[in-house]
């Protein structure tokens, strides 16, 4: 009889190098062999059209350059929208730039659109001299955030707006700073915008005040969109993946995410109508996101505005204005890091940015497991070794019984081993005496499998858990590791990895067939590779774990006298 768990194992392992192999493909820039994706990769980055000072109005009028865009064009604008008439000619635009202890945010007059944020507290990782920028408009990037009025010859993102002169900057002990735009008159509507930045805070109050100027009542209908190219965020390994994309939430719909990919395949099925969530950009760590009140009906919607550039956005029914009133609508602006209890906080769902997958019933008490270990710690590296303790504790007896099970299995080695080379030509008799071999023994092959698969979903979830964490994000552990989401500098953790994975094997009973026995030798060494180009918080909770296995596992198998057989 084979032994099952070990071929478990072994497909595991395959399935693993299939993968390995399909990104290794893709980092050297050619297509993927087993899973090749529906959008061919150098369409999805292709290099992003806008350049220059022109870059917002290029991208918001769907990729097309500024002086070929017509007065009155619809490009850029959300679905659904007609024709409006030619619009009177515009002001210069300029950029605004504020800044706050948190951000340094660069606003474009054209709409009053927000283009530029830098987060001065988080450190670019390519350059930690320089603060991490997740908003820009730029001849490489295209990530913007944009509002504006459709139902008429009303302000768009297209409308160039007046700044009004105020600070720009939040001084020493204030906590509050708003930045005012005010549109023209278009079509009878005066469209003003009114941006407040916090001090220690990365969701921005956006009011729209819709003014009816005009002798008739106007039904406009307002719109909040997210616009950003379609590349992946620079320095995203290529041995693991990370989502980046679009995405809503409602209470009906929850959470859903949409690759890009789908978009560009008219593939999109999200909730269209709610009267409540959020829509987001998400990439690793960071995520942006309109947010509007709860109560308030909306329109979502996913569209292709250009070659590699993509919008998600809500639009809302502002019902008939009278002559002379004013709408105004409240919303929020969340563009910052990933962190689960501020998003929390924020809007219902909104923690779900973080994305853990189909493992989020058991990431989310793991993350809030690995935070109080942090708050009594300070040390996210430590917290990690002492969140890997935990789960080993929980799941002692458990283990127990696997590693008992495996200690029998290599106690007969020699006894199934001496019967294969006698019975080697006769495969049938040789099956049938490795069975009544593991009766009387009260051996079962399976014994050392299930204890371990049950246990496997735990650590997926921790693994994603570690993944997703900003709080890895430039974290040190100890000496030589300064940042726990970026790989060992030295290589070090991988190295006890690799070495701790081939003492286990050493520890586990020894295959039948001497090829089996030799692979099985060569199986950690080949999935120890990826772990070289694995943050290192992935690594040393991998590390842990093995070391507290051997630990079990050699106690085992000295009590029952099997160690070195």
């Amino acid at each position: 009889m084979n032994d099952i768990r070990r071929t478990i194992l072994w497909v595991v392992f395959g399935f693993s190098m299939v993968l390995i192999w399909d990104k290794w493909q893709v980092h050297n820039g050619h297509q993927p062999t087993f899973f090749p994706s529906s959008t061919p990769e150098a369409a999805q980055q292709a290099p992003v059209v806008p350049t220059g000072v022109a870059a917002s109005t290029a991208a918001a009028n769907g990729g097309v350059p500024p002086a070929v865009v017509t007065a009155g064009s619809t490009a850029g604008l959300p679905p659904g929208t007609t024709a409006l008439p030619p619009a009177a000619p515009a002001a210069p635009r300029q950029q605004v730039e504020v800044r706050t202890d948190l951000f340094k945010l660069t606003f474009d007059t054209a709409g009053g659109s927000l283009v530029g944020a830098e987060l001065l507290q988080v450190p670019d990782l390519a350059d930690r001299s320089q603060p991490f920028r997740l908003l820009d408009e730029s001849s490489a990037r295209v990530y913007v955030a944009q509002t504006g009025l459709i139902g008429g010859n009303f302000p768009t993102h297209h409308t160039v707006m007046t700044a009004v002169p105020g600070p720009r900057t939040l001084a020493d002990g204030q906590d509050r700073l708003d930045i005012r735009f005010e549109s023209p008159d278009l079509g009878g509507v005066k469209l003003v915008k009114t941006y407040t930045v916090r001090r220690g805070n990365y969701a921005i109050d956006v009011k729209q005040d819709i003014v009816n100027t005009g002798a008739a009542p106007v039904s406009p209908q307002l719109y909040l969109q997210l616009v950003r190219d379609g590349n992946k965020p620079p320095g995203e390994s290529s041995f693991y993946s990370t989502f980046t994309g679009p995405a809503v939430y409602t209470d009906a719909g929850k959470y859903q995410k949409v690759e890009f990919k789908k978009i560009e395949e008219n593939k999109v099925d999200i909730q269209k109508q709610s009267d409540n969530g959020y829509v987001a950009m998400v990439q690793h760590y960071f995520a942006t996101a309109w947010v509007l009140g709860q109560g308030i009906p909306r329109d979502l919607f996913m569209r292709k505005v250009d070659s590699n550039l993509y919008a998600t956005g809500m639009t809302v029914p502002l019902g008939a204005i009278a002559p002379g009133a004013t709408k105004s609508i409240d919303a929020t602006l969340y563009a910052g890091p990933q962190e689960e209890k501020k998003l929390e906080a924020l809007a219902p769902g909104l923690e779900l940015v973080k994305d853990y997958g189909w493992l989020t019933i058991l990431a989310k008490p793991l993350y809030w497991l690995l935070d109080k270990l942090h708050g009594l710690l300070h040390n996210w590296g430590w917290a990690i070794v002492a969140l890997v303790v935990l789960l080993k504790a929980a799941f002692f007896w458990l283990n127990a019984k696997a590693y008992a099970s495996m200690a029998k299995m290599k106690a007969i080695n020699p006894k199934i081993m001496e019967m294969r080379s006698r019975l080697k030509d006769k495969p049938q008799q040789m099956q049938q005496e490795m069975m009544r071999i593991y009766k009387e023994e009260k051996v079962n092959p399976m014994g050392g499998c299930f204890p371990i698969v049950v246990q496997i979903p735990v650590f997926i979830a921790l693994y994603w858990v570690l993944l997703s964490s900003v709080e890895m994000r430039g974290a040190p552990w100890i000496l030589w590791v300064k940042d726990l989401s970026s790989p060992d500098p030295y290589f070090i953790l991988p190295l006890l990895m690799t070495a701790t994975s081939m003492l286990q094997t050493w520890l586990n009973p020894t295959p039948p067939d001497p090829m089996q026995a030799k692979l099985m030798w060569i199986m950690p060494l080949a999935f120890s590779v990826m772990f070289f180009f694995f943050p290192a918080g992935l690594v040393l909770y991998w590390f842990t774990n093995n070391l507290l296995s051997i630990a079990q596992q050699y106690v085992i198998n000295k009590r029952l006298g099997v160690l070195g057989k």
